[in-house]
C-alpha cells in the first residue's frame, strides 16, 4: 500500500506509506490518495480526516520527481481542480513536508508538527513553481512578505518559525503528534457533523468574497442546516439535558 487508509469511529486517517524516499508522491501514490479521500467526501460516517506520513522523517517531500518528472512535462493538459472537501482536515506532519507535500498540507484546516518538523516550497531550484495551490494559499494564510520570502528564496523554515508566523496550531514532540491530532479530531466529532462542514464551507467560500456576499453564504447555509435531522436533536438534547446523537442527515 503506498497510502495507508484506516477507519477509526468517525475518523479517516491517512498515511503517506513510502518512507524508504521520504514518503515522496509518486503518480500511483497520488492516485491512491486521491482515491481513498473520494471515498472518504462520500463516506457519511466519517467526519474528520488525518493526513500523516509514516516513519519519523517526512511528512512528504512532495512528488518523485523520478517517476512524475516526464507525466508533468509530457501533460498538455490542464488537470481538473478537485471537488472542495468540506469535511475538516488536519495535517500531522511528523518531519520534513516539501513541494506538494507541503501544499497538501496547506490544503488541510488544522496543522500540528512534530519539533523537528522543516516546510519549504524548492520548486523555483528546479525551475518550477509551487504549481498545485502553493502560490495562491500561502499567501491567503500569512502576511504576504513570508509567503514570498518562503517561494521565492525556496528556503526551508522550522517547526518554530512556521508557528510564529501563523502557518501551524502547535507544535508537538513526536510522540504526541498523532495522539493530539486525534484528540482534536475527536473534539471535533462531537459536534454535528453537518453544522461542522457548513461551517467550514462558510469560512472557505467567504475567504475570497466580500463581508456583504460572505454573510449571505453563511446564511444560506444556516437556513439549511434548519431543515437537518441534526439541527432538530441539537435543540432537543440541549432542551433535554442529554448528549446529542448525530447522525449526520
Amino acid at each position: 500500500m503506498l497510502v495507508n487508509y484506516e477507519k477509526r469511529g468517525h475518523i479517516g486517517i491517512f498515511t503517506i506509506n513510502r518512507p524508504e524516499v521520504m514518503n515522496a508522491l509518486s503518480s500511483a501514490a497520488y492516485r491512491e490518495l486521491r482515491e481513498y479521500l473520494n471515498y472518504f467526501r462520500e463516506d457519511r460516517g466519517l467526519w474528520v480526516g488525518i493526513l500523516t506520513g509514516a516513519g519519523d522523517k517526512a511528512f512528504s517531500t512532495g512528488y518523485d520527481l523520478k517517476d512524475t518528472y516526464e507525466w508533468y512535462k509530457d501533460s498538455d493538459q490542464e488537470r481538473e481542480p478537485e471537488p472542495e472537501l468540506w469535511k475538516p482536515m488536519i495535517a500531522a506532519v511528523n518531519g520534513y513536508c516539501l513541494g506538494w507535500g507541503f501544499e497538501l498540507f496547506l490544503a488541510c484546516d488544522i496543522r500540528i508538527a512534530a519539533e523537528h518538523a522543516q516546510f519549504g516550497l524548492p520548486e523555483v531550484k528546479r525551475g518550477q513553481i509551487p504549481g498545485d495551490g502553493g502560490t495562491q494559499l500561502l499567501p491567503r494564510m500569512v502576511p504576504y512578505c513570508h509567503a514570498a520570502e518562503i517561494i521565492l528564496t525556496g528556503k526551508f523554515i522550522s517547526a518554530q518559525e512556521a508557528l510564529q508566523i501563523g502557518l501551524i496550531n502547535r507544535v508537538v514532540p513526536l510522540n504526541r503528534l498523532m495522539p493530539l491530532a486525534i484528540e482534536m479530531a475527536e473534539v471535533i466529532c462531537e459536534n454535528a457533523p453537518l453544522a461542522v462542514q457548513a461551517a467550514k464551507e462558510s469560512m472557505k467560500r467567504g475567504l475570497n468574497t466580500s463581508l456583504e456576499e460572505g454573510m449571505r453564504i453563511e446564511q444560506s447555509l444556516t437556513f439549511k442546516l434548519y431543515q437537518t435531522e441534526d439541527h432538530d436533536e441539537g435543540a432537543r438534547a440541549f432542551v433535554e439535558r442529554r448528549k446529542p446523537h448525530w447522525k449526520a442527515r
